[in-house]
């Protein structure tokens, strides 16, 4: 009888925090972004323009970081607040595994610096699902809106914690 009382009490427990797990409120923000699109695939839109306000930046700026830092600050975080994608990526938030809700950075040798960013909403194997913004289908980083990708994980190289 007491095994029966503690496990129901158990599934009680994770019931009720369920919706309160680390992350959760910030990926529910996070996904219903999906599907906002650039108005004249310019960086701009009513809803793309409020996210790059949130940072400071204007109409026009490239906006994946700015919609990371957006939706911590609709989700009630202090930080991060910034549009450069390598600010996400301080060495004390830096994480080696992926889990929902961190951030996640995209390497571009080109630039020799992470640019572009987005959130990790869930891991599959070897890809992990993700939330971004400044994207398309394809995932370019000079997209078209918000959108969910799959990336694989050896394709990304850096994940935060700013939860």
């Amino acid at each position: 009888m007491a095994t029966v009382k503690f496990l129901y009490g158990a599934i009680c427990l994770i019931a009720f925090s369920w919706g309160r797990l680390p992350g959760s409120n910030l990926l529910s923000i996070a996904r219903a972004e999906i599907g906002v699109r650039e108005a004249t695939n310019c960086n701009d839109g009513v809803r793309v323009e409020e996210y790059l306000a949130a940072v400071g930046l204007k109409r026009g700026d490239k906006y994946c970081a700015a919609y990371v830092s957006w939706c911590f600050k609709k989700a009630g975080y202090s930080a991060p607040r910034t549009g450069w994608c390598p600010a996400l990526f301080p060495k004390d938030k830096l994480v080696k595994e992926p889990f929902p809700g961190c951030a996640f950075g995209l390497y571009f040798p080109s630039l020799k610096r992470v640019a572009h960013v987005g959130f990790v909403e869930r891991i599959r194997g070897k890809y992990c699902v993700t939330i971004e913004g400044n994207t398309n289908p394809e995932g370019s980083r000079e997209g078209g809106g918000v959108f969910r990708r799959m990336r694989y994980r050896k394709t990304i190289s850096k994940y935060a914690n700013w939860l």
